[in-house]
């Protein structure tokens, strides 16, 4: 990683070939076989079968602010050719001083045309949700992704602030996303590919959410994100940029030819890995083997419904 996100300094995962192309299954560290199963069904349908058809050929994206500096937020933003910019907020050890000052920072990067939304990754409380959403909706939010970590929380805040809610730890880590629009918690879902198992899984929670959606990423290899451009690029309404312009966050990709937005957008294509690249950051795989055959007998387990 070129800066700490989410507290990971370093993103690792497996890669796939298979018989339509390449998978990725990199599910975060804290994760075990049971939801790890999802990241490889999503891994073996990129790799196995293939994504639907899409219906558009560009996707539009945010830029990615992690929790830097307000000098360093305004490079990162004024460098990506995008409108629209979400901030990571409420990171440990800083405070809503340090949040303001990078929020400013992007507004002015922006402009007023600009769209900002910000991340709290479940940080806070209810009501240090509410007093710290009071305090940066000046800055004309767009939304804010996960302030609090319970769906009764999301749904708390969401009605006592003038700012929409966006769900993504929520969804991500449910056994049932689609208990998210049933308790009222939120305006917005963000969907990524490998949590929900897949393209075509995350298309249908999208259908049965009934919530406008925001397609994002899981910090992947340009792999891995073409997987969320495909979910994108088959979504029959796209009413929010994307975030998955996360490729500038690692320092070398797989891909001679990486997923990187052109004014504001990604191409939808699905990616060609390039062996020389592959090889240059190869790690010891032993550990991944084991946690991808876990991951793979406990999908198979829930595919026979044990």
């Amino acid at each position: 990683m070129r800066t700490r996100f989410r507290g990971v300094t370093a993103r690792e995962g497996v890669l796939v070939r298979g018989a339509v192309g390449w998978g990725e299954f990199s599910p975060f560290a804290e994760y075990g076989p049971a939801e790890c199963a999802r990241w490889w069904a999503a891994c073996h349908e990129a790799a196995e079968t293939g994504w639907p058809e899409p219906v558009r050929a560009w996707v539009p994206v945010n830029a990615t602010v992690p929790a830097v500096g307000p000098e360093e937020a305004e490079r990162i933003v004024a460098s990506s050719g995008c409108r629209t910019a979400k901030v990571k907020v409420a990171d440990a050890g800083q405070s809503v001083a340090d949040d303001i000052d990078r929020v400013a920072a992007v507004r002015d990067a922006l402009g007023p045309q600009g769209r900002v939304r910000i991340d709290a990754n479940g940080a806070w409380d209810v009501d240090t949700a509410v007093s710290t959403l009071d305090t940066l909706r000046r800055f004309d939010l767009e939304y804010v992704e996960q302030p609090c970590a319970t769906l009764a929380e999301l749904a708390r805040v969401r009605r006592r602030v003038g700012v929409p809610v966006a769900a993504d730890e929520s969804i991500r880590r449910a056994e049932d996303p689609l208990r998210v629009s049933a308790a009222g918690a939120a305006d917005i879902v963000v969907l990524k590919v490998q949590p929900l198992g897949g393209v075509r899984a995350a298309v249908r929670v999208a259908e049965e959410c009934g919530l406008p959606v925001v397609v994002s990423s899981a910090v992947e290899t340009s792999v891995g994100l073409a997987a969320g451009v495909a979910l994108a690029a088959a979504l029959p309404r796209l009413p929010y940029a994307c975030g998955l312009a996360t490729m500038h966050l690692l320092t070398a990709d797989v891909c001679a030819d990486p997923l990187l937005p052109v004014d504001g957008q990604l191409p939808v294509r699905v990616p060609t890995v390039d062996e020389h690249r592959l090889r240059a950051v190869e790690i010891a795989p032993d550990a991944w083997r084991e946690r991808a055959a876990a991951a793979r007998g406990e999908w198979h387990r829930q595919a026979a419904g044990g």
